[in-house]
């Protein structure tokens, strides 16, 4: 074998390797990459208690209940299920019933997410896609909010957070 073929397996031998490694982190990182799971996908996972995601929707109507200090306990719902989340902590200035919020944390053993922070929608146009998709599937899409989202549909995850 001579120099230059010698060289040449060995590049091929690393570019293999190198390749591999990408391809075993992709497939770690699989459920990792979203932004966030709407209450209908932890439902459908079947999320184990103490695993860290976030969870993302609206917060359902009549659900916000203030507790002791800063603790508050609501329900986040992408209009086919719904989580109830409890947070000890400050709310955003933005964060209110029937508006787009993203909560980090877990699940408990009673199916309690218990969260340790909370994101509310940044401005009146972001809705996070999933739930604009379910909305417009149940029909509960208002005419002029497709308006201010345009042709393109809503906002996605990236402009918000």
């Amino acid at each position: 074998m001579t120099r230059k073929q010698r060289r040449l397996t060995l590049i091929a031998a690393a570019g293999v390797v190198l390749a591999s490694a990408i391809g075993l982190m992709l497939v770690a990182f699989q459920d990792s990459i979203v932004f966030f799971n709407s209450p209908s996908e932890v439902a459908e996972r079947e999320v184990p208690p103490g695993e860290r995601f976030r969870l993302g929707g609206l917060v359902a109507e009549n659900s916000v209940m203030h507790g002791e200090g800063t603790e508050v306990r609501f329900a986040v719902t992408d209009t086919v299920s719904e989580i109830e989340v409890t947070y000890s902590g400050l709310l955003p200035d933005l964060f209110r019933e029937g508006q787009g919020v993203v909560a980090e944390g877990a699940l408990d053993g009673n199916g309690l997410f218990v969260a340790d922070t909370v994101l509310a929608r940044h401005d009146e146009n972001y809705m996070p896609r999933e739930v604009a998709d379910a909305l417009k599937a149940q029909g509960h899409w208002m005419d002029e909010a497709e308006e201010s989202y345009g042709s393109g549909g809503a906002q996605t995850q990236e402009g918000g957070y």
